[in-house]
Parts: structure tokens; C-alpha cells; sequence
């Protein structure tokens, strides 16, 4: 029988890694497959390698998992701020984005970081930062228009 094999040019293993940085919940992923390696034989540098993370990173991870079992290699909450934007506003920016400032009775013609902070303000009560809004408008899957001027 022929073993299988990967013929998609797409599929890197940087490609991958890439994706599993986007994904929330994916680290912890890669963390229990490089501990497995380990386990399996392997040197905590030819892991780091493979998944392209420093030594000592790995080093941490071996140690987590000596130290805390299994349930150390799941990620840990992270402490910080909360977000400004909870899921409903970004729900309703996102749809006010798809229409014209003018409905909101915004005195402008396109989106911009200027009238999505008077958005916000207005409607939602939060206060952003003009660059923070425009961060906002490209996360969201929108791009800034330049005004025309005629």
C-alpha cells in the first residue's frame, strides 16, 4: 500500500503554524503535540524546531507539565482589562458599517475613525481613541476610504 501524502503546494508547515496562531485555543494544541514528541523520544530543541518556538519556551512547557500535569499545558487565563467592545457592539458596528453614516444621523458621508468614535459615543456609550476605532473598521473587514474631493 502507498503511504499518503501531502500534495496541496498550500500546505506548509509554516502555513499551519500560521493558522494555529490565529485560533484561540490552538496553542494549547501545539503544546500537547510537542509534548507527545517529547514523551515519544525527541530532544526538546529538535521540538522547538519542528514547531519553530525558542528552546526555552519548551523548556517551560516541559516544565509545566512536570509540574502541573496535564491541566498545565491548557492555556492560562490572561489577566488585563477587559475589551471595550463586548460581541453585541461589535455586532452592531459591523452592521452600521455596512450602511451609510448619514442613517445614524452622523454629519459625514463614509466611515472613518472620527465617526466611528462618535458612533460609539453616541449610540453605545464607549469612548475609543480615533486610531483605536480605525483598528476596529480594518478588523471588522472594512477598509478606509479616502474622502473625494470634486
Amino acid at each position: 500500500m502507498k503511504a499518503l501524502t501531502i500534495t496541496n503546494e498550500n500546505v506548509t508547515r509554516e502555513a499551519l503554524l500560521e493558522i494555529a496562531r490565529k485560533i484561540p485555543g490552538a496553542r494549547t494544541g501545539i503544546r500537547i503535540a510537542a509534548i507527545l514528541l517529547i514523551l515519544d523520544g525527541w530532544k526538546s530543541s529538535q521540538t522547538a524546531r519542528l514547531f519553530e518556538l525558542s528552546r526555552w519556551s519548551m523548556v517551560k512547557w516541559i516544565r509545566r507539565a512536570n509540574d502541573e500535569g496535564a491541566e498545565g499545558l491548557e492555556d492560562k487565563k490572561r489577566s488585563g482589562r477587559p475589551g471595550r467592545l463586548n460581541e453585541k457592539i461589535l455586532e452592531d458596528l459591523k452592521k452600521a458599517l455596512e450602511k451609510k453614516p448619514e442613517e445614524f444621523g452622523l454629519k459625514r458621508k463614509r466611515w472613518d475613525g472620527i465617526v466611528v468614535v462618535e458612533y460609539l459615543e453616541r449610540f453605545h456609550g464607549v469612548r475609543l481613541k480615533v486610531r483605536q476605532a480605525q483598528r476596529w473598521i480594518r478588523r471588522l473587514g472594512f477598509t478606509l476610504q479616502r474622502p473625494v474631493h470634486r
